[in-house]
């Protein structure tokens, strides 16, 4: 008979998620999931299968999660501009008052670029998702008037997406609330009308 699983997956799988944000892939061992995860080898096995179905399972589960907060930020207020201000702030939030500015999904397309079709599948999928998104909520405050009416948005979209990315990239780097605000307001200012 199978011994019963004494531990909470979602918990070890969210250990994992941190573990592997502020150390990649390669620079994660797995004596640094047993630890962080507080879960024995042969659990980890059993329950996620091999580091690297645990890095894909907690790469899906980081870039939903991330995605679905940013989304949900962006669709929360009627006036496009605020939302938009919303999606990006919450990332300034999330990389100054949590616990690790560390952005799995960035980490991931750093170390693997585009060699690694599955890793590339997900982060691809969320781009695109976050993408399509952006150009839909700025297509609307292009035709309400509270954007630029000469913006292009798939343009625009695509710089969103970019900074968002940069934003993750500077809060890695060291930088302030305050300079991560400015870029903020910057990029706020790019789409104004």
């Amino acid at each position: 008979m199978a011994r019963p699983r004494e531990f909470d997956r979602d918990t070890a799988l969210q250990r994992a998620i941190e573990t592997f944000a502020s150390h990649g892939f390669e620079g994660t061992t797995t004596p640094m999931l047993l630890e962080a995860m507080k879960i024995g080898r042969q659990s980890l096995y059993d329950t996620f299968g091999d580091k690297r179905s645990l890095y894909l399972e907690a790469l899906q589960r980081y870039s939903e999660e991330s995605t679905g907060v940013t989304l949900s930020a962006m669709f929360a207020s009627d006036a496009v501009p605020l939302g938009i201000e919303r999606a990006l702030l919450g990332f300034v939030d999330d990389a100054t008052t949590g616990a690790s500015p560390a952005c799995l999904g960035i980490h991931a397309i750093a170390e693997f670029g585009i060699s690694e079709p599955a890793v590339r599948a997900v982060t691809d999928g969320v781009g695109h998702r976050t993408l399509l998104a952006f150009e839909s909520r700025l297509r609307d405050g292009i035709e309400r008037g509270e954007l630029a009416a000469d913006l292009d948005a798939a343009a625009a979209a695509r710089f969103l997406l970019a900074t968002l990315s940069g934003l993750k990239i500077a809060a890695r780097g060291g930088a302030s609330r305050a300079d991560l605000e400015g870029v903020v307001r910057i990029a706020l200012r790019a789409l104004a009308p």
